[in-house]
């Protein structure tokens, strides 16, 4: 019995006439549809069985049937496939049990459901506000479709984020909105007894501009890798690419492997880049700023390397549904081989100066530390997960694009703290070098770009994974009509890791809050899903708290 049927016959034992059906209409993809009575025990049981909770997909169905969806994806990576667990309730009555209390990394996304569609889950240990600001009217549900995208209530003077209560003894120390340890706005309220981190409350979700709700409106499907690309400075291949392949999935469209080449070039040039950034900002975040000058100076490469390949230092534009915009010519592959060669000479320089050096051993050794257990517990991804001892990475585990043909290492450490976070990331750097000589040399002849059909058929569901510099990042597509998604989900690796940070603050020095929050590489408008920031003319001039309170609220006034 394979890994798939094993599950199939286990929820059918477990779930009885709860289970209202099973399909695998993909290889890798096993999607389970249960009574909403069920949805606790199933998720239980498919945690018990192997699988690591990746993230849940709230959506709208009231016009169709009345109900409001709910959806829990699952990964099972050692046998290389994932599981949808579908239900739904209906609108009048919309109401689930639970499943943080087993998983809780499943806490945010009931709350982001119970704010954005109205969904309740009973037994939910903190069924605070998540993405919604504290002045929102109550009642109205943003994801629903008769709210419109552009909405704008008006603002409420007295309305406030109220804060956990703070553990006995203890001050309240407050880390943001916005503060100098911080690249992006989001509030720690840091509970410390002398200097000792006691406890951690979160508030965030303040650059949130609800681009799924944009782009199920407003946006066609091949112009939302336009969009997509812009959820994050850093990884916008990687959503570019999540986003189509989870298209591409629902529409079981096959792009050319030559297209699937480059693709993966192109993630790799990212996590190049990426890794390089981090490990000058870690640099920085202990007062260690020669190697953030000689990582950025060694990142420049990197970057001038994408310009020739896109025309972009970042914000590439290569990645749509079907395959890619720009090809990679021979010339191109002779250059790019001759920065990679001058590259792995500087990043080894770089490498053994780090792990030569006491000073930094000294600020990242049993800090942040969280056990290999506790890390499954909260599902954490990426590198953070690798540093713990969880040997997960998607282009092995899941592979898409070209990696099923290239050989890698998943470097993993058991440390458990920032040290392993970064010598993960360092050894990290040499695996994208090798896996990129590899695409280079094995790409073949082929078209960069398969043609979509003109209109896909509607309620299709399509789930595409990507491992971004951070980790896993996560995109789910149900197909609609009017050429775009009925429903996009977008769950970036720093949604997963961020639930976890106040365990890995626990019991450290607030001195080092600033790196064992920096080790996550954290993003905060990847997970508030977008900022956009428009340069306009590019003069400078004072903005007011009246005109900030306009940029928070509307899109139209946002613009400048």
């Amino acid at each position: 019995m394979d890994a798939i049927a094993r599950i199939e016959t286990e929820l059918r034992s477990r779930l009885g006439p709860d289970l209202k059906g099973l399909a695998s209409p993909a290889p890798g993809r096993l999607f389970v549809d249960i009574d909403r009575r069920a949805v606790r025990p199933a998720a239980r049981a498919i945690i018990d069985l192997g699988g690591r909770y990746m993230v849940g997909v709230g959506w709208d169905e009231i016009a169709r049937n009345g109900t409001l969806g709910l959806i829990h994806l699952f990964a099972f990576d050692a046998g290389r496939f994932a599981v949808v667990l579908r239900t739904a309730a209906p609108a009048v009555d919309p109401v689930f049990e639970s499943i943080t209390p087993d998983i809780p990394s499943a806490g945010w996304t009931e709350r982001e459901y119970q704010d954005l569609l109205g969904l309740k889950f009973t037994g939910h240990p903190k069924p605070k506000k998540l993405i919604l600001a504290d002045d929102w009217p109550a009642g109205v549900y943003p994801l629903r479709k008769e709210v419109p995208y552009n909405l704008e209530p008006p603002s409420a003077e007295d309305a406030a984020y109220q804060l956990d209560e703070a553990p006995p003894g203890t001050t309240v120390v407050p880390v943001g909105p916005f503060h100098v340890s911080l690249h992006e706005p989001a509030h720690f309220a840091v509970y410390v007894d002398g200097e000792t981190i006691k406890g951690c409350d979160y508030r965030g979700f303040m650059t949130h501009r609800g681009i799924e709700k944009l782009c199920q409106t407003q946006v066609s499907y091949n112009e939302v890798p336009f969009v997509a690309e812009r959820i994050c400075g850093i990884c916008g291949s990687v959503h570019a690419c999540c986003y189509s392949q989870a298209v591409e999935a629902a529409a079981g469209l096959k792009i050319s492997r030559r297209a699937e080449y480059i693709r993966t070039i192109m993630l790799e040039i990212e996590r190049l880049h990426s890794h390089l950034l981090w490990l000058g900002v870690a640099g920085h975040l202990i007062g260690f700023d020669t190697v953030f000058m000689q990582a950025w100076r060694v990142r420049e490469k990197v970057m001038w390397l994408a310009e020739r390949i896109t025309g972009n230092r970042k914000t590439y534009g290569m990645i749509v549904v079907g395959g890619v915009r720009r090809d990679i010519t021979p010339e191109m592959r002779t250059e790019i081989e001759g920065v990679l060669a001058a590259l792995e000479k500087e990043v080894l320089v770089l490498k053994n100066s780090i792990i030569g050096d006491s000073a930094i051993h000294r600020r990242a050794k049993g800090v942040g530390y969280l056990s290999k257990d506790e890390a499954a517990r909260w599902s954490l991804v990426g590198p953070v997960a690798r540093a713990r001892g969880l040997d997960i990475d998607v282009r092995r585990d899941h592979p898409y694009a070209a990696y099923d043909d290239l050989a890698f290492n998943v470097p993993v450490t058991d440390s458990g703290d920032v040290w392993g976070t970064l010598l993960v990331r360092v050894l990290e750097i040499f695996e994208s070098i090798a896996i990129l000589r590899q695409a280079l040399a094995g790409m073949p002849e082929g078209r960069l770009l398969t043609e979509a059909p003109e209109a896909l058929p509607p309620l299709r569901h399509g789930l595409s994974m990507v491992e971004a510099p951070r980790g896993e990042a996560v995109h789910y597509v149900i197909t609609g009509e009017e050429n775009r998604p009925e429903r996009w989900r977008v769950r970036a690796p720093t949604y997963a890791n961020l639930q976890a940070v106040p365990a890995m603050l626990l019991n450290n020095q607030f001195a080092d809050f600033p790196i064992i929050l920096g080790q996550i590489d954290p993003c905060f408008s990847c997970t508030d899903r977008v900022a956009v920031i428009d340069a306009g003319s590019g003069r400078r001039r004072v903005v007011g708290r009246t005109e900030l309170e306009a940029l928070s609220r509307g899109p139209e006034a946002g613009r400048s």
